[in-house]
């Protein structure tokens, strides 16, 4: 006969990994929003957790592995905030949904400033960050080329609108970066008109020509 797992406190072996592998990316997550990256160490979030070192070993190898994994839940609470954004416009004309989903952006990161500091820090220094920062730019190309596909006059060329679409969502990283850092002294509101504004010349080419007039309003 197999042993049953042992349980304590009601919780599994397992679940209790996972709980101290959530408490060590928690940590980590509050270090890096409010120093910084290269302030995330081992012993430093170990100690934040309330966990002895062992226990970081237990989910990480190192502290690339810990880094990695902080930027891809960030990454994956932009995305299915994106996704909500857009569902919750869905009725509404496609460059609409666009304005949505930056304005949901933009109000996210700015509601909490580490999710600033995460995302638009400078990664200068970590192979890793730098290469995810590069993973989530694609991700993100794919994510609106595969929801605006729907819109899309026919015949047209996905090489192109894949380009178009990473400029757009390269350029607009950038300009949320630089009012992060201050060199853009707008606000919250204005960010996003002009950003969507941008985002309706570059859409507009692509799409359906029942859609050329435009949203109704924005």
């Amino acid at each position: 006969m197999r042993a049953r797992p042992r349980t304590y406190g009601g919780r599994s072996a397992e679940q209790r990994r996972a709980d101290r592998r959530r408490q060590l990316v928690d940590a980590a997550t509050e270090i890096w929003g409010e120093q910084g990256w290269a302030a995330v160490t081992m012993r430093g979030v170990c100690a934040r957790a309330g966990l002895i070192d062992r226990y970081f070993y237990e989910s990480f190898t190192d502290r690339d592995a810990l880094l990695a994994a902080v930027w891809d839940q960030q990454l994956d609470e932009v995305v299915l905030l994106l996704l909500g954004a857009i569902e919750g416009s869905r009725d509404e004309h496609p460059l609409s949904q666009l304005r949505a989903a930056i304005a949901a952006f933009v109000h996210h990161v700015t509601a909490d400033p580490r999710r600033a500091r995460i995302a638009f820090g400078d990664h200068a220094g970590s192979a890793v960050l730098q290469q995810r920062r590069r993973d989530a730019l694609r991700r993100m190309t794919d994510l609106l080329v595969e929801v605006a596909r729907p819109h899309l006059a026919p015949g047209v060329d996905d090489t192109d609108f894949r380009m178009t679409t990473l400029l757009g969502i390269g350029g607009f990283v950038e300009l949320v970066t630089a009012w992060h850092a201050g060199v853009v002294a707008v606000d919250a509101e204005r960010l996003i008109d002009h950003a969507a504004d941008v985002g309706t010349v570059l859409g507009a080419r692509y799409l359906r020509a029942d859609l050329l007039d435009g949203p109704s309003s924005r």
